[in-house]
This record gives C-alpha cells, sequence and structure tokens, in this order.
C-alpha cells in the first residue's frame, strides 16, 4: 500500500518550482523534478531533496509536447508510483514590449509553452487521480501569475494572456472533476525574486517596481510555495476552482 504521497513539478529546476519540490519533499512527498535544459540545476536541486525523502527523480521533458508528457508520466508511475500532486509550474516570457510590437511567433511560443503544458499534463494527472478512471483522488494546482488579472501592459501581454488562460482552464476543469475526487486550484504570484525577469530583459524590475506594492517589497519563491503546499494537501479538502494571490497587495 502506498504510504508516501507523489507529486510532479513541471519547470521545477529553478525559481518557484524549486523551492515547491524542497517544501513538498520536506512534508514527506516523493518528488519528481521536471526540466527541459539545466540538467545541472535539476540534478543539484536533487541531491538537496534527498536529505528529505528517498524518492527523488529528475525527468528532462518539455511539457508543451504531448509524447515528451506522455513519457514523463509513465516514468513517474514506473519509477516513483501513483500520483497525488500535480503542480504546472512551467512559464516563460520574453523581452519587454507593446503587443504591436510583437510577432507571431513569439506570441505563439508564449502561448503554446504555458498554455498547452497545463492542458496536457492535467489531462495526464486527472486520468491517473480521477475516480472515472480507477484514481483515488489528487490535487492540481496551476501557477497563474498577477498578470493575468493586470494584463501587464508594455511589457507582457502575451505572458498574461497565457496566464489569464490557466485561470480559465483551472476553474473549467476543477467543475469537471470535483466529484471525481480531484482538486484544481492555481495561485497567481505577484513579483517574485526570481531569475523569470532577467529572461524578460530586466533582472532589477521588483527594484523598480516595489514601491507600487502595498507592503513594498518582492515576494520570495519560498512564500507562493507555502500557498501551493497548502492548497496540495488536505488542509484545503473542501477548496477547488480558487486562486490564492501571492502578491503582496497587488
Amino acid at each position: 500500500m502506498q504510504t508516501e504521497k507523489i507529486v510532479v513539478i513541471t519547470g521545477a529546476s529553478r525559481g518557484i518550482g524549486a523551492a515547491a519540490a524542497k517544501l513538498f519533499a520536506q512534508k514527506g512527498y516523493g518528488v519528481c523534478i521536471n526540466f527541459v535544459r539545466d540538467d545541472v540545476a535539476a540534478q543539484q536541486l536533487k541531491n538537496e531533496i534527498l536529505q528529505y525523502t528517498s524518492k527523488c527523480i529528475t525527468v528532462q521533458a518539455d511539457v508543451s509536447k504531448a509524447a515528451e508528457v506522455q513519457r514523463l508520466f509513465d516514468t513517474v508511475d514506473i519509477k516513483l508510483g501513483p500520483l497525488s500532486v500535480l503542480v504546472n509550474n512551467v512559464g516563460i516570457l520574453k523581452n519587454q514590449c507593446r503587443l504591436d510590437e510583437m510577432d507571431e511567433q513569439r506570441f505563439s511560443q508564449v502561448l503554446h509553452t504555458n498554455v498547452m503544458s497545463c492542458f496536457l499534463c492535467s489531462k495526464q494527472a486527472v486520468k491517473r487521480m480521477s475516480s472515472k478512471y480507477g484514481g483515488v483522488g489528487g490535487s492540481i494546482v496551476n501557477v497563474s501569475s498577477g498578470a493575468a488579472k493586470s494584463g501587464s501592459p508594455n511589457e507582457y501581454v502575451d505572458y498574461a494572456a497565457s496566464k489569464g488562460a490557466i485561470d480559465t482552464l483551472t476553474k473549467g476543469l476543477a467543475l469537471e472533476v470535483a466529484a471525481e475526487g480531484v482538486r484544481v486550484n492555481a495561485v497567481r504570484p505577484g513579483l517574485i525574486h526570481t531569475d523569470i525577469h532577467a529572461l524578460g530583459g530586466e533582472p532589477n524590475r521588483i527594484d523598480r517596481l516595489k514601491s507600487k506594492i502595498p507592503m513594498l517589497r518582492g515576494g520570495k519563491a519560498t512564500e507562493v510555495a507555502e500557498a501551493i503546499y497548502w492548497l496540495a494537501s488536505d488542509k484545503s479538502s473542501f477548496v477547488t476552482g480558487s486562486f490564492i494571490d501571492t502578491t503582496g497587495g497587488l
């Protein structure tokens, strides 16, 4: 009989995903660290996590591609066991610009990566956790963004649009599987200290904007991880189709 719960976290080699992976391990979960490129960071994180759990694997997969998602979840089935929690954390953004300066390729890539990955991984998770398929239930937590509400004008409208889609997917899927033992919720981080800002071309973005945050500081990845864990855990057993804004009041 399975006694250790299993979590899959996509895009877990850095930032919020890595912080969540550590927290779930500390809480006794077996952990699958999904990553797409940075094998070194994923292995370093695995070594840290092995302090807390003997069950930890890294799986390289581009989770915006169906075949690679299938391979990811099949690997988890074999090496870790029945899935308990999925954290859809993968997200990309591009350099800051207005929408009328974006090209079709950029817009398509951001939406495809951010939304398709959530759809494909959620589908695999439901087929493993839902009572409709013989599962014993579980939890999906999507990492959306405060940008889904702000629109991120003049910076990342494409990214914001992708996260708005994640919000809608979260709500719709939650209602579909609520009676099948699967809960689906999301966190919406705001200005969090991670390297995603460097990917957008402004590593010090939080310093520029923190005066607009009511709490006058950026958030920490560990603070978002705590919200993710709560939504995934039995502490939130009557919560589904809901969102936690980790935005410092924005």
